[in-house]
């Protein structure tokens, strides 16, 4: 039986926990206007904050959204500056507690679970099957269904207030990268009417996009059996010396997946012996070398190892 965490909601909103995610969330920023500006009058600023929290009244502002194209396209959002506060102060109580329930070998986003952890734990699991079935999911942080997400934060928490602002946080999402997958039992307006999609760029949205993957974590591992098997972000590998095993295994992880509105890549994900070698982490993984190919998860996750 799950036991869902309590007490979290006064955590959240003493001055001192706000006063710590504020310095947290001006990391790298300090000299911004809008950071100087909030600071000004810090104290102040604060205590209203803390008001509207405590009143629920507090509404979270408009996301700055800007693209990237490297590594590849995509949209990131910015939270203004007291949101971020408000995502800090949130994630200090919370994150703690929840992570207690994440498999090990679930990685970046997490203190000292980061790019160099995992890489040391491929590296392993690679070197010791001779297969593995490597995975990608396709527009994940678009794909992030809410009702579901929300529904899987609820078995983990039981303070009404602390859902109610998780819930405020996800509703405000802004609008992400279409995504038009259709699954069992919708009709045509399905895709179209259910909310979808995570601000990259929001703390909440690196740890929210663990917990949507946390159950499904524990499938491959409790119910598959398969235990060597590690997943940073959307990207997981599963290993074994049986090719049928893991045939099987891609079977029942794309059902899966199916229930949370999420599918694999059709290209990007295979099944082939580790002999040949299989990129990782901007690694390629040799049977008898590394080889470093690419800065893009150095750069994203420096913070996390």
């Amino acid at each position: 039986m799950v036991v869902r965490i309590g007490n979290t909601w006064e955590k959240i909103i003493e001055f001192e926990n706000l006063l710590a995610a504020a310095r947290l969330a001006q990391q790298g920023k300090r000299y911004r206007p809008n950071v100087l500006a909030f600071n000004a009058e810090r104290e102040q600023n604060l205590i209203k904050l803390q008001d509207e929290l405590i009143e629920q009244t507090y509404h979270p502002g408009q996301y700055r959204s800007f693209r990237i194209t490297d590594p590849k396209p995509r949209l990131i959002s910015a939270a203004p500056y007291r949101d971020r506060i408000v995502h800090h102060a949130l994630c200090r109580i919370i994150v703690p507690a929840i992570e207690r329930t994440f498999i090990f070998d679930s990685y970046a986003n997490r203190t000292r679970f980061g790019t160099h952890r995992a890489l040391k734990r491929f590296i392993h699991f690679a070197r010791h099957n001779r297969y593995i079935l490597q995975c990608d999911i396709c527009q994940y942080f678009p794909s992030i269904d809410h009702e579901i997400l929300k529904s899987t934060l609820h078995r983990k928490l039981k303070c009404p207030r602390t859902l109610a602002l998780i819930d405020l946080i996800i509703d405000s999402s802004n609008p992400q990268d279409p995504v038009s997958n259709y699954y069992p039992g919708d009709d045509l307006l399905t895709p179209l009417q259910r909310r979808r999609g995570l601000p990259i760029g929001n703390l909440t949205s690196q740890f929210f996009s663990n917990v949507f993957l946390d159950g499904f974590d524990h499938f491959v591992k409790e119910k598959l059996k398969i235990q060597q098997y590690l997943r940073y972000v959307d990207d997981f590998a599963l290993f074994s010396d049986d090719k049928e095993i893991l045939q099987q295994a891609r079977q029942d992880i794309e059902a899966y997946l199916t229930t949370l509105r999420l599918k694999i890549h059709p290209v990007k994900s295979q099944l082939f012996a580790t002999v040949h070698g299989a990129n990782f982490v901007g690694y390629r993984v040799l049977p008898d070398r590394i080889v470093k190919f690419c800065k893009k998860y150095m750069q994203m996750t420096a913070n996390n190892c």
